[in-house]
């Protein structure tokens, strides 16, 4: 079993930055595929990053995002940059084991997830 803890969401401005933090409980952190996605009111929820020994990125977020981990924190990072306010949304952190590199971006293959941290970003 894995907790998920988001952190650092908030209210910023078009063009701004924010780091969202994910702390998960567990020893064996460092074997789970990790990930980000969100969801904005009346909207699926959708991929945004995730990463095992490699990164993926939706493309909406190619170049502005970055995801990252600290095995030894078991935390896993989203660095946003150069924020829009299509970007707002409830954001999620999620875990998952063995995700096949097809199913990554498909919310249903992720077996743990975090209760979300809210960002918005104002025009």
């Amino acid at each position: 079993q894995v907790q998920l803890v988001e952190s650092g969401g908030g209210l910023v401005q078009a063009g701004g930055s924010l780091r969202l933090s994910c702390a998960a409980s567990g020893r064996t952190f460092s074997t789970y595929d990790m990930g980000w996605f969100r969801q904005a009111p009346g909207k699926e929820r959708e991929f945004v990053a995730s990463i095992d020994w490699s990164t993926n990125y939706a493309d909406s977020v190619k170049g502005r995002f970055t995801i990252s981990r600290d095995n030894a924190k078991n935390t896993v990072y989203l660095r946003m940059n150069s924020l829009k306010p299509e970007d707002t949304a409830n954001y999620f952190c999620a875990a998952g084991y063995g995700i096949s590199s097809t199913r990554i971006k498909v919310a249903r293959s992720w077996d743990y997830w975090g209760q979300g941290t809210q960002v918005t970003v104002s025009s």
